[in-house]
């Protein structure tokens, strides 16, 4: 059992950290969410375009942040124990993996880019969308080294200046949009495709200003001091070895996601628009536990490099608990207010229609999307990955994507039953995720590396 007074004194550090990560992750949301915005007043096609786009983005994106998490994880560890070293060699080594994870996954998009036509997309989406899919792919590169700089300063304590900057890539972003979508301040309109260069802009912009503040900020001139003893073959594979499974994990759920959206186009172009649209919804719900899943992580891969075991029930269950109440209310709000939710993102009564349907079955997943996220950040602070790893693959491609296929086409639910099968892997993964923290933590074990 927690002890409801370790429980709550350990929530708020927990809740200190992770207010600025949840502004900075709905924030980066905020981005695609304006995309979406502006796409959606040039055309539902473009809109579904836009959908399909980020979604086979959303595979390269979030495998590299899983491939990268433990640049932050160990920088966190050695800062608990005072080894100020050790915290600049892991961001010297998580730049130059961000980097050539970056480029990997921009090779890997710019092939994937020459077979559309395999997709099973309507033709009119797929006449329209290589150049803004290359802008988007392009900004991969620096949206990963900003996230391996990001997570460097949040495991040092410092959240609040990479919020700031994504805040101000949001507004920048929204400029880049209304000049470059619709033809402002003499600049001619380009539609979907202005809104590829918008985003790649602000991205560039962004991952310019951390490095420049890391730099100079005075706040990291014992980390800048520490002497640099050259590139380490060994640092390389720790942040493999914790970031592969990581990467894999979020490879089977963000795979499952990109995979439902293939299936709403295999439905038509109107059920694509609104998945789009509900799942920007759904998705920037999701930031907070999130935010709260990266705060948990740091704060007990901390509490290890400390040597404060009995710590590390307390602070995953307080998390799980505060991401749950939040989550409860998102499920209200997409339940009855959900028409109205998603007019604002579109003109077209058939696709906002539809995504409305689609927020209230989000509302019964709101729950367990928050808890497996907030488990999973607690397993990845204790490096316990493999087994995490295995529970969301069975989660995500034996529950949830079969059942959503046979929902979905041998049903009468049509896009509906493709959401019910993402919420019953949700589910699944979030009762064995937190199972697994439970088991590990029942006895507050040492590091389980």
């Amino acid at each position: 059992m927690v002890n409801f007074a370790d429980l709550r004194r350990e929530l708020r550090p927990t809740l200190a950290l992770a207010f600025p990560i949840i502004v900075g992750q709905v924030s980066q949301m905020l981005i695609g969410l304006t995309d979406s915005a502006f796409i959606g007043r040039v055309g539902k096609v473009e809109l579904a375009a836009a959908a399909f786009t980020h979604g086979l983005f959303g595979i390269f994106y979030i495998v590299g942040i899983g491939l990268l998490i433990g640049a932050g994880v160990f920088t966190a560890r050695d800062h608990g124990a005072g080894d100020e070293a050790g915290c600049a060699a892991w961001l010297r080594h998580g730049r130059a993996l961000g980097l050539a994870v970056g480029l990997g996954a921009l090779g890997l998009m710019v092939l994937l880019s020459t077979q559309f036509h395999r997709f099973g997309q309507p033709p009119e989406v797929v006449a329209i969308v290589w150049p803004f899919f290359l802008l988007i792919a392009a900004s991969v590169v620096p949206v990963l080294v900003f996230q391996v700089q990001r997570q460097f300063a949040e495991s040092l304590g410092r959240p609040w200046v990479p919020m700031a900057i994504i805040l101000a890539d949001v507004g920048l972003n929204v400029l880049f949009n209304w000049m470059l979508v619709f033809g402002h301040l003499g600049f001619p309109p380009l539609g979907l495709v202005g809104s590829g260069w918008a985003t790649l802009i602000a991205r560039l912009a962004a991952v310019a200003a951390i490095a420049v503040w890391l730099r100079r900020s005075r706040h990291f001139a014992v980390v800048r001091a520490a002497p640099w003893t050259g590139w380490e073959r060994a640092r390389f594979v720790q942040l493999l070895k914790l970031g592969g499974p990581a990467g894999g994990m979020l490879l089977f759920e963000a795979g499952a996601f990109a995979s439902a959206a293939l299936m709403m186009g295999w439905i038509g172009t109107v059920p694509l628009a609104a998945h789009q649209v509900a799942l920007g919804c759904a998705a920037l719900t999701f930031m907070v536990p999130l935010g709260l899943s990266i705060a948990v992580s740091l704060r007990i891969s901390r509490a290890q490099g400390e040597g404060r075991t009995a710590a590390l029930r307390p602070i995953g269950f307080g998390a799980l608990a505060a991401g749950l109440v939040f989550m409860t209310g998102c499920a209200l709000l997409f339940a009855f207010a959900g028409r109205w939710i998603t007019a604002g993102f579109t003109p077209a009564a058939d696709v906002a229609g539809l995504a409305a349907q689609l927020l209230v079955v989000a509302a019964f997943f709101q729950l367990f999307d928050g808890g497996q996220v907030i488990s999973v950040g607690a397993l990845r602070g204790l490096h316990d990955v493999r087994v995490p790893t295995a529970i969301t693959f069975v989660a995500y491609w034996v529950v949830s994507l079969p059942l959503g296929y046979w929902l979905a086409f041998h049903t009468t639910l049509g896009p509906l039953g493709v959401w019910t099968g993402l919420a019953a892997g949700l589910g699944c993964a979030a009762l064995l995720l937190g199972w697994r923290f439970h088991r590990l933590t029942a006895a507050a074990p040492p590091n389980v590396n």
